[in-house]
């Protein structure tokens, strides 16, 4: 059987959770009801300029990279849905660097290797034309080389290691959008 004091200790703890309960607001949601002019409004309103790669012609990797940053934003900023009249443009300048990390001693060739984006960011004020984020971000992914029989494997590997280091840069820019649009820094 449950003792008194349990029972007041059970009280005491759900008192406070329900105090506690009206302090927290959702990032990503509304928190009234009904359609108000929350973050993903003001998400949807950035316009995704295409990314130049410096000095990188199209259909190099980095170029495709770029491209899947660039849509991983849009799809994430406007959720899928229609973007709305464009109020901020967010333009990105990428990098990208390849290390080896593990290397054979015996042939010399590397094993496994680090595929890496830097990105640099600005979200700027359509109406003013002032710059009101300006970040840099970095995403490092590892990747194996099976062998000089499988090469294929080894160029499978790295287009997936682009992949996921693309998709990482674009969640943080995401996160950091987000950031600006609800604390105003």
């Amino acid at each position: 059987m449950w003792s008194l004091e349990r029972a007041a200790r059970l009280l005491i703890v759900l008192g406070l959770a329900g105090l506690t309960g009206g302090c927290f607001a959702p990032l990503y949601g509304s928190a009234g009801i009904g359609p108000s002019g929350g973050l993903q409004q003001k998400l949807a309103s950035i316009d995704v300029a295409p990314i130049p790669t410096a000095n990188v012609p199209n259909g190099t990797r980095l170029a495709r990279v770029g491209v899947g940053i660039r849509n991983d934003l849009m799809f994430d900023l406007t959720g899928g849905g229609p973007t709305a009249s464009p109020t901020h443009r967010l333009d990105i300048q990428l990098s990208a660097i390849t290390t080896e990390v593990v290397v054979d001693v015996n042939t010399n060739r590397p094993d496994v290797e680090n595929y890496g984006i830097n990105a640099t960011y600005t979200l700027t004020d359509l109406a003013t034309g002032k710059v009101v984020v300006n970040s840099t971000t970095f995403s490092r992914v590892s990747y194996n080389i099976p062998g000089q029989e499988q090469r294929f494997a080894g160029q499978r590997g790295l287009r997936d290691a682009e992949d996921r280091a693309a998709k990482v840069i674009a969640d943080n820019i995401r996160s950091r959008l987000a950031s600006y649009f609800v604390a105003g820094t």
